[in-house]
């Protein structure tokens, strides 16, 4: 943790407000517990490929606790117990991970498994597929990996004129769940413009912890003098979080925890809104709070929002041995 400054900083009477909904969504609640629970099971280590999700706190937790984390899994021992992330994996990952014959339990959140099904049924009816998302992301790269036909990928509408997608072709597009509609829409309306047949998803098919956490520092920006987005450098909705705090006209910073906070943002700040991306725990946004209470800051209190109150079930082989 950071230094406690020596004396205040922060404006007489300055206070911070907690965007809400912030932090961990329900399907980043059911990978950890997917993890813990297959580690209470099978015993250390459970190998997990990639980042079970994108924040380095969550990370060390489990790898304190005996989970081993993976980019490869020629890293995994033949028939060993192995989580698949919250982003979920290609068709190719599946398949080599039944080539080692290793013990799979499947952590995908289940609205991008929703995706990938989407996907899938758009192929199967002859349509070339357009993914939106950033390049890159693990989610997009399962995506793509779970279409068996023409599948591309835009990440800004800029890109759509040069989609290699002939005239009069049938067209479907999917997204990653971690952009919103405001994020989408203008991908979306190239698509159409271009694409006149294409087809897609209903809007309620967007990912709810994206679009309410957006919505929510939306609001949050317009009623503080500064944002801290707390997240994962790493973390693509933590980013758009800042990034939707700031178009608000509010300087808005992220930080992966407590020691990152410059007392320079705060200064004379009257007061200050603090959220966090779908994997920050809670203990993160409350180390922030107590950073700024040291700087000076008062009353923090919650702000007025949505209690999600979704819930995802484990898998059911994970069920059956708790039982």
């Amino acid at each position: 943790m950071s230094p406690i400054t020596a004396s205040p900083i922060l404006a007489p009477a300055a206070d911070v407000l907690l965007a809400r909904p912030r932090g961990f969504c329900a399907g980043v609640v059911r990978a950890i517990e997917i993890v813990e629970r297959a580690l209470e099971l099978h015993g250390a280590p459970v190998y997990v490929f990639h980042e079970i999700v994108h924040n380095g706190h969550v990370v060390a937790d489990l790898r304190d606790k005996g989970a081993v984390f993976v980019d490869s899994l020629e890293q995994v021992p033949k028939g060993a117990v192995t989580v698949f992330s919250a982003h979920g994996v290609s068709l190719a990952v599946v398949q080599q991970s039944q080539m080692r014959r290793l013990q799979v339990i499947d952590a995908t959140c289940p609205l991008v498994t929703k995706v990938h099904l989407q996907a899938q049924r758009y192929a199967r009816q002859g349509h070339a597929i357009v993914v939106i998302g950033h390049a890159g992301h693990e989610e997009v790269v399962g995506t793509m990996g779970r279409v068996e036909g023409e599948v591309h990928l835009v990440s800004e509408a800029a890109q759509v004129a040069a989609l290699p997608i002939a005239a009069g072709a049938p067209v479907a597009y999917v997204t990653q769940t971690t952009l919103s509609l405001d994020d989408t829409r203008g991908i979306i309306a190239a698509l159409k413009a271009r694409f006149p047949q294409i087809v897609g998803p209903e809007t309620d098919d967007i990912c709810y912890a994206t679009q309410n956490r957006q919505n929510a520092v939306r609001e949050l920006a317009a009623q503080v003098d500064v944002v801290l987005v707390v997240g994962a450098r790493n973390s693509s909705n933590s980013t758009r979080l800042r990034e939707v705090a700031a178009q608000q006209g509010v300087d808005a910073y992220l930080v992966q925890d407590d020691s990152g906070i410059d007392p320079a943002w705060v200064a004379g700040a009257r007061r200050i809104g603090v959220t966090a991306g779908a994997s920050t725990p809670e203990v993160l946004v409350q180390r922030v709070a107590q950073r700024l209470r040291d700087l000076g800051a008062g009353d923090v209190r919650q702000a007025e929002g949505l209690d999600e109150g979704i819930v995802f079930r484990l898998p059911v082989a994970l069920l059956r041995r708790a039982a």
